[in-house]
């Protein structure tokens, strides 16, 4: 039974503070529960069709590729964070406010993708160098 001696032990504050990290995590968790939930039955699913002698393939649609060159993804993303963060940089200063350290950050990974999707555009483009030169055929 809840006594008013219990309730003096209560903490309003921390009540609210706790309130509050609770609302923020719960669409985690319920996020989470369904993942589970669909992970679950898919896997009852391929288990029947398995056992009945069903093709996979007809339950389960191959993955989608994506269309065009991974180096536009990631020259396109690259160039996007670099702006991001070089604009972020700029209006907030040079302090250590922690926007200007993610602005940092970000621009970091925007200057590693637009070096990956570079280096990826370049290296198909170019020759293989380690292959012994081929012959033309003369007629």
């Amino acid at each position: 039974m809840i006594t008013p001696q219990c309730l003096a032990l209560i903490n309003p504050e921390g009540l609210g503070v706790s309130l509050v990290i609770l609302a923020l995590v719960s669409p985690l968790i319920l996020v989470g529960i369904l993942y589970y939930l669909k992970k679950r039955l898919d896997h009852r699913q391929i288990m029947a069709a398995i056992e009945k002698g069903i093709p996979l393939s007809e339950i389960m649609p191959p993955k989608p590729q994506l269309v065009g060159p991974a180096w536009i993804r990631y020259v396109s993303g690259g160039v996007a964070m670099v702006i991001i963060g070089l604009g972020v940089i700029l209006c907030g200063g040079f302090d250590r406010n922690p926007e200007v350290v993610v602005a940092f950050v970000v621009l970091g990974m925007g200057a590693a993708w637009l070096t990956k999707g570079l280096l990826q555009y370049y290296l198909k483009t170019q020759p293989d160098r380690n292959a012994a030169p081929q012959e033309k055929e003369s007629t």
